[in-house]
């Protein structure tokens, strides 16, 4: 999601919100909220120098190093029943992991769902395998997983949408709202818009730009 910036300033080094994402490798999206949401992360203040926002390095690493610490402290217990390719929506993988709601889920699960299905509403659900689920918490503890390695789905299908020229259009407009922390909400209306299409055409295409970025333009639906 462009240039990653890393800049030394008075001797320290700063990293702006690409750079975190790289650094820590999160998501962009997941960067924005850590940053929207800092009172509950305790995710450092930035500062503003020419024209842009950064963070010094040594604050990112000492609040990763902490919410990973965190994350890991509230390990649930894993429900090991059912068939590892089971697709399940993100209110049956909170049950999987154990937690009572999929307002739960960890970054490294709703960053990289295995299917996107487009809800009649335009929002988009996000779909994991059992076996996915599982890996993930596995990959928790260090726990040697029987199923993929999370975040890997085999070999990578290209995208109905992978040769649109429209794609580029749906990847900029991700990318313009994420830098200036906009809501991803009604995105498809401005690309339909802007594209002359329909809106069922453009939240295809955001879906096909977010899965060529690891992101998603809208929060998950329960499922």
């Amino acid at each position: 999601m462009g240039s990653v910036a890393r800049r030394r300033i008075g001797g320290r080094t700063a990293l702006d919100r690409a750079g975190v994402a790289a650094h820590t490798g999160a998501a962009y999206s997941t960067v924005n909220h850590w940053h929207r949401h800092r009172a509950r992360f305790g995710f450092p203040e930035g500062f503003h120098r020419d024209g842009r926002e950064w963070f010094w390095l040594d604050d990112i690493e000492a609040f990763h190093a902490a919410h990973q610490a965190a994350k890991r402290t509230e390990l649930t217990k894993v429900d090991r029943r059912g068939n590892p390719e089971d697709l399940i929506g993100s209110g049956t993988a909170a049950r999987v992991l154990g937690y009572g709601s999929y307002r739960n889920l960890p970054d490294t699960l709703l960053d990289r769902p295995d299917r996107v299905e487009v809800l009649p509403d335009g929002r988009l659900r996000r779909l994991w395998f059992r076996r996915t689920v599982w890996a993930i918490a596995d990959a928790r503890t260090g726990r040697q997983s029987t199923g993929r390695t999370p975040g890997t789905t085999g070999a990578r299908k290209p995208h109905p949408y992978a040769d649109d020229p429209r794609l580029q259009a749906a990847v900029a407009l991700l990318t313009e709202a994420d830098r200036n922390g906009l809501d991803r909400r009604g995105l498809g209306v401005t690309l339909a818009r802007q594209l002359g299409i329909t809106q069922r055409t453009a939240q295809r295409l955001l879906a096909a730009a977010s899965e060529a970025s690891g992101t998603l333009p809208v929060g998950p639906a329960s499922g």
